[in-house]
């Protein structure tokens, strides 16, 4: 067991070290960081924002002499923000996994993996573990930039809320990862690795609507597949068990399925 996890721990530095050296990483914390800050000002004060909708709503009150139900502004502030960064993952993390398994076919270094005595698990641990870490370290500076836009809030938000959503962040984009790493092991070309995931991904964030169109017991079953469905439950700041476990299948279907691709890899250069 030492062994395994000293393995995964090697595995995981090198990975990280590949991101932080990486020009591709550096565009894309770029692009997610400019794209993040966007929807977090326009959220809060866009034409359509939230500040402005509150205020035009206490005017009218006021102009009416109506009495106007209370708007928990940051609640509603970090659920709307998490909704789009959610969408804002089916267009990054695709670009983060293609490389996870393409680049080591095209290098010629994953036969060397294949063939090494380091479990073909403990290699996709690491490296699920390396890009997951990476895209959380993104997603920290807008974490520190939405604490200060909801610390004058009165009464304070729980923070429970945050937390939970966050939860769900990460952990929608650990799912994504896993089986976009499945994917990548799959073929030596990159584009096509993020393009099928891209697809993948798609077709397990509308799973929900496809459900309800289909109906019955079968579409009953196929909803609770949905990473749409759950993902809307967490960033509400319901902490869903269901939500977890489904989350959790997905990160190990993912990790599953890229050690049985390289396990074939292995058996074909025997």
């Amino acid at each position: 067991m030492g062994i395994v996890l000293s393995n995964i721990i090697a595995i995981y530095r090198r990975e990280l070290q590949t991101y932080f050296v990486s020009p591709l990483a550096y565009a894309i914390a770029g692009v997610f960081w400019l794209i993040g800050g966007l929807f977090l000002v326009m959220i809060l004060l866009g034409p359509d924002g939230i500040l402005p909708a509150v205020a035009f709503i206490d005017l009218q009150g006021q102009q009416l002499n109506v009495p106007v139900p209370p708007i928990d502004v940051p609640y509603e502030f970090i659920k709307a923000f998490l909704d789009r960064m959610g969408w804002l993952l089916l267009f990054i993390l695709p670009i983060l996994s293609m490389g996870l398994y393409a680049e080591e076919r095209k290098r010629g270094t994953l036969e060397l993996l294949a063939t090494s005595p380091i479990t073909n698990w403990a290699v996709a641990v690491g490296k699920l573990l390396g890009v997951v870490t990476f895209f959380t370290t993104l997603i920290l500076p807008l974490m520190v930039f939405e604490a200060i836009a909801i610390s004058s809030s009165n009464p304070p938000l729980s923070p429970v809320i945050p937390l939970v959503g966050h939860l769900g962040l990460i952990l929608l984009a650990s799912a994504i990862l896993s089986l976009g790493m499945f994917i990548s092991s799959l073929t030596d070309s990159t584009i096509l690795s993020a393009v099928f995931t891209f697809a993948l991904v798609i077709l397990l964030l509308f799973v929900d609507l496809i459900a309800k169109s289909i109906g019955g017991p079968i579409g009953e079953i196929m909803g609770h597949f949905s990473l749409l469905k759950h993902y809307n439950t967490l960033i509400q700041g319901i902490f869903d068990s269901s939500a977890l476990i489904l989350f959790g299948s997905y990160i190990f279907l993912g990790i599953f399925l890229t050690a049985q691709s390289i396990d074939a890899l292995r058996f074909q250069r025997q």
